[in-house]
């Protein structure tokens, strides 16, 4: 890869911010940047080759930093949703146990054979997207908690499953190698919150500011690509890692500096040539190809949203149980693992990407619907703030 495809990729993914820039169309950055992969991938105009060794490196830092922030964004520490933990794990299971059915039908009639990887997908949420969405449009209603407990819930258990139902032959590899990182990540928890409590974190940190060492986000990069080189050790995919040391952070408590350093490193460069790789990895003629793929898609969004909706049942507000179906980590990572180890057919990781989209266009209309309908400005349910 030339510095000359560097620009390259990084003028496209330009294209993110362009896309989003009308606030009133609460679009995530990443839908342009996937876009612009996409028609200037191989299976298109062919300008960027998804498969080159360095391109396919970086795109791998960006996945497993990306995988890290949606950890991060995970309200951990934020004790008020302890109390709301026994309905939104209910209500978590109960769209976990719904998606199953669903997804049989699904995979029965495009005869993929994905009934575990569309359940997957289908009772999965995101928390990188649900938070921001509530955060832009000033939701303030007592029903977010239980909702921020239930998309965290989902996201972590999805997160964890995928590994072991996107290839089944391998799912016992798959689940040894799962334990080893999330038990490696409980030994860093346990380490770095005794930093904390001990002040040896606040005192590096006081140290590092003053002297602009960056002490703390070369130590944050340090764990995390150890983590990921375990879980490519233990034949996991690196998405298990990051999400995990993302945990870790948010339970200890993140610094606004390290937040702001990683902001910089991933929302800046990483995370979009990430996004840029996988767009132009995607086999987007393969939807030309079986246009019944196109169906798959919509098949995967709808179905989402409707295994979310039914939640209502148990007095969840309809809006804000479509918000929940809002999913981006969990399809991205199917794709990227799909696409690596060549366990999808042609055309339904496009079908996936656009499931995803579904259900995030979904989940906005829903959002701002219930912003319309919100009385007055109630404290924020969100996550607790960072330390300095």
């Amino acid at each position: 890869m030339s510095f000359a495809s560097l620009a390259l990729v990084c003028a496209i993914a330009l294209a993110g911010p362009l896309l989003a820039w009308p606030r009133r169309w609460h679009l995530p950055v990443l839908l342009g940047e996937l876009a612009a992969g996409a028609v200037l991938g191989t299976s298109v105009i062919g300008v960027l080759d998804a498969d080159e060794p360095t391109f396919a490196f970086l795109a791998d830092i960006g996945f497993a930093l990306v995988m890290f922030v949606a950890g991060t964004h995970v309200p951990i520490r934020d004790r008020r949703l302890g109390a709301s933990a026994g309905v939104a794990a209910a209500r978590a299971a109960g769209v976990g146990v719904l998606a199953v059915p669903v997804a049989w039908a699904i995979s029965s009639v495009f005869q993929t054979g994905h009934t575990a990887l569309y359940a997957v997908l289908l009772a999965s949420s995101s928390a990188a997207l649900v938070l921001p969405t509530i955060d832009t449009l000033r939701l303030r209603t007592p029903s977010l908690l239980p909702l921020l407990a239930q998309v965290a819930i989902a996201d972590a258990a999805c997160i964890v499953a995928l590994p072991l139902v996107i290839d089944p032959p391998r799912a016992g590899r798959a689940a040894i190698g799962a334990a080893a990182v999330v038990a490696a990540s409980l030994v860093l928890y346990l380490v770095l919150a005794h930093l904390e409590r001990s002040g040896v974190r606040r005192a590096v940190h006081q140290v590092s500011e003053e002297r602009e060492f960056a002490v703390e986000l070369r130590v944050n990069l340090v764990i995390l690509f150890a983590l990921c080189a375990l879980a490519v050790t233990t034949h996991v995919s690196i998405l298990l890692a990051g999400f995990c040391f993302g945990l870790v952070v948010a339970a200890v408590g993140e610094p606004r500096r390290l937040a702001r350093q990683l902001f910089a490193v991933t929302e800046g460069f990483l995370g979009p040539l990430f996004f840029v790789w996988l767009g132009a990895s995607l086999d987007v003629t393969g939807l030309a190809r079986h246009p019944s793929y196109i169906l798959l898609g919509v098949a995967l969004g709808l179905g989402a949203v409707l295994v979310h909706a039914a939640v209502a049942a148990t007095g969840q507000p309809p809006r804000l149980a479509v918000l929940a179906a809002t999913q981006l980590g969990v399809p991205v990572a199917a794709v990227t693992i799909g696409e690596q180890r060549q366990l999808l057919l042609p055309g339904e990781s496009a079908a996936i990407v656009l499931g995803a989209i579904l259900t995030i266009g979904a989940g906005v209309l829903a959002a701002a619907g219930a912003a319309t309908r919100t009385p007055g400005r109630a404290t924020s349910p969100g996550p607790a703030p960072s330390k300095q």
